[in-house]
C-alpha cells in the first residue's frame, strides 16, 4: 500500500500563450474537461490566479484523489494526481490511461511537448535513491529487511529482487550483493599484489573490502570504522558479501577497531606506524561549487593523514564518484595536487549494478 503520484508536464507552443490570465483560464478549462472524463465527480477546491505567479488549482474527488494544476506564466505547464491505493487494488490511472491523457491534452493545447511520469509510490517502502549527481532513481525494492538509527546515521538494508539486499546510509545507497565490481575495482584485484603487505582500511564498515582482502593473503589488516551498529547490521543481513569477518573482528592476519578513524591514524603517525596500502572507504565526495565546508574538511585531514601513513612506495585507494560529476571529481583531483610532499594518480572506471551509473576510482602514490 502507497500513495501514488502520477506528474505530468508540458511545454506549449508560441500559439498556446499563457502570460495573461485569460489565456491561463482557457489553458484550465481544456485541463479540466480531459479530467473529468476519468474522474467524473471532480469538484475545484482551491483556485489562486495572479500576474506574477500564474494559475494554481486544487481539485478533488470526493476529497480521495487529489489533483493539482500550475499553469506558470512561460508557458510550463504541470498537473499531479496523488490518491491511497490498498494493497491489492487496481490503479486509478494505468499506465496506457495516463498516456491517452497526456496525448489527449497536448494536442488540444498545442502543446510543444508532453509528458506523463510512470507513478511514485511513496510512504510505505522507501524505492526512490538518488544517483551521486543527484537524479532520482526507483529500484525494485519489495521488503525493508532492518532499519535503524545509529549515533551517526540512519541504517537500513532494503531487498531488491534484482541485486539482493542493500546497505542504504542516510538514505543513500552504499553498497549490494551485486556489487562485486565495486569493491574488485577499488582493490585493483589482478593488477594489486596484496600478498604479505600491510594494510588500513578506513571505514569499510561493511564488511566487503576486508573480506576480498583477506583473499589475497596479505601479512595484516586493520580496519577503522565508526558504527558498530553498520557492522551487526552487515553481519547479519550482507553476509554473501562480508562473510564472517565483521563476526570475528580479530584474527591472526586482520583486526577491527571501531572508533574514529582520524584518531587512530594519529595515534599510528604519533607511534611511526607504517602500512603498504591504505584504503579510503568513507564518505562520498559532495557535490558542490567550491571545496569548503565540514565534508570537504575531512577529505583534505583523510589525505594529510594517510599519507603521513604510508611507505615510500606505498599506495592511498579509494573511490571517487559517478563520472558524471565532473565539477565535484575535479574538485577532488585539485586537494590531490595540493598535497606536500606531491602525489600523483591513476584512475580506473567500473558499472556498479546498484549504483546504475558508472564510477571512478583513484590509485594515489607519492610523485
Amino acid at each position: 500500500m502507497a500513495a501514488q503520484t502520477i506528474l505530468f508536464d508540458f511545454t506549449l507552443s508560441a500559439e498556446s500563450q499563457t502570460t495573461t490570465s485569460a489565456q491561463r483560464q482557457e489553458v484550465a478549462k481544456v485541463i479540466r474537461s480531459e479530467l473529468e472524463l476519468l474522474f467524473p465527480q471532480l469538484e475545484l477546491g482551491y483556485v489562486l490566479e495572479t500576474p506574477e505567479n500564474g494559475y494554481f488549482a486544487v481539485l478533488h474527488e470526493n476529497k480521495e484523489t487529489i489533483v493539482t494544476i500550475r499553469i506558470f506564466k512561460q508557458g510550463l505547464l504541470t498537473i499531479n494526481v496523488e490518491y491511497y491505493l490498498p494493497d491489492g487494488k487496481e490503479p486509478l490511472i494505468s499506465f496506457d490511461t495516463g498516456k491517452r491523457l497526456e496525448n489527449a491534452i497536448a494536442l488540444k493545447l498545442k502543446a510543444r511537448s508532453g509528458q506523463k511520469l510512470p507513478t511514485l509510490k511513496r510512504g510505505d517502502v522507501a524505492r526512490y535513491f538518488p544517483s551521486s549527481d543527484e537524479r532520482i532513481i526507483e529500484y525494485d525494492i519489495d521488503k525493508l529487511v532492518y532499519e535503524a538509527r545509529s549515533p551517526f546515521q540512519k541504517i537500513q538494508i532494503m531487498h531488491s529482487k534484482t541485486l539482493g539486499n542493500m546497505l542504504i546510509l542516510d538514505e543513500l545507497q552504499n553498497i549490494a550483493e551485486s556489487d562485486l565490481i565495486y569493491t574488485e575495482t577499488l582493490m585493483g584485484r589482478g593488477v594489486e599484489n596484496y600478498e604479505g603487505k600491510e594494510i588500513c582500511i578506513l571505514g569499510g564498515g561493511d564488511g566487503a573490502l576486508l573480506y576480498e582482502l583477506l583473499k589475497e593473503k596479505p601479512k595484516y589488516v586493520v580496519m577503522l570504522e565508526i558504527d558498530e551498529l553498520v557492522m551487526v547490521a552487515c553481519n547479519k543481513y550482507l553476509n554473501s558479501i562480508c562473510g564472517d569477518v565483521l563476526e570475528k573482528r580479530k584474527s591472526d592476519n586482520y583486526e577491527i577497531i571501531v572508533g574514529d578513524c582520524v584518531e587512530y591514524m594519529k595515534k599510528f603517525i604519533e607511534d611511526g606506524r607504517k602500512f603498504d596500502y591504505v584504503f579510503g572507504d568513507l564518505t562520498d565526495i559532495p557535490i558542490s561549487g567550491a571545496p569548503i565546508g565540514e565534508c570537504w574538511d575531512f577529505i583534505r585531514t583523510i589525505f594529510e593523514h594517510s599519507f603521513k601513513l604510508l611507505k615510500p612506495d606505498g599506495k592511498f585507494l579509494t573511490h571517487g564518484n559517478g563520472t558524471s560529476c565532473l565539477e565535484s571529481l575535479e574538485l577532488f583531483e585539485e586537494q590531490l595536487r595540493l598535497l606536500k610532499p606531491k602525489v600523483k594518480y591513476t584512475t580506473t572506471k567500473a558499472f556498479v549494478p546498484s549504483f546504475m551509473e558508472e564510477w571512478l576510482f583513484y590509485q594515489v602514490t607519492f610523485a
